[in-house]
């Protein structure tokens, strides 16, 4: 069965900090043909949809497209920082190879 995918706490706990939710936006997570693996992650604040499924928590929101979501299923949305920078990022069991920038993957 597929699963929706997860939001850690710490990824809406800093949605919260960049005030998304008080603009009316959502973290909106997107998945793409293209990047060095075959597929990549379009992340970015969006206005959610209609037809977005939308993960809601801390009052904030993140959205993924109908289209989307197949390609993330069971997979976990995260923020973390690192010494190369702060960013959300996302663990992905569906993908059998990423390329090292993390944002490109293939299944």
């Amino acid at each position: 069965m597929q699963l929706p995918p997860k939001v850690t706490d710490r990824a809406f706990e800093r949605l919260a900090e960049i005030g998304a939710g008080d603009q009316g936006q959502a973290l909106r997570v997107a998945v793409e043909g293209g990047g060095c693996s075959g597929f990549q992650y379009e992340i970015k604040l969006d206005s959610p949809s209609d037809d977005d499924l939308v993960l809601e928590g801390n009052g904030q929101k993140v959205v993924v497209d109908s289209v989307s979501l197949p390609f993330l299923a069971n997979a976990v949305i995260d923020f973390t920082e690192e010494l190369i920078g702060a960013r959300f990022v996302i663990e992905n069991p569906n993908a059998t190879a990423s390329c090292g920038c993390g944002t490109s993957f293939s299944m």
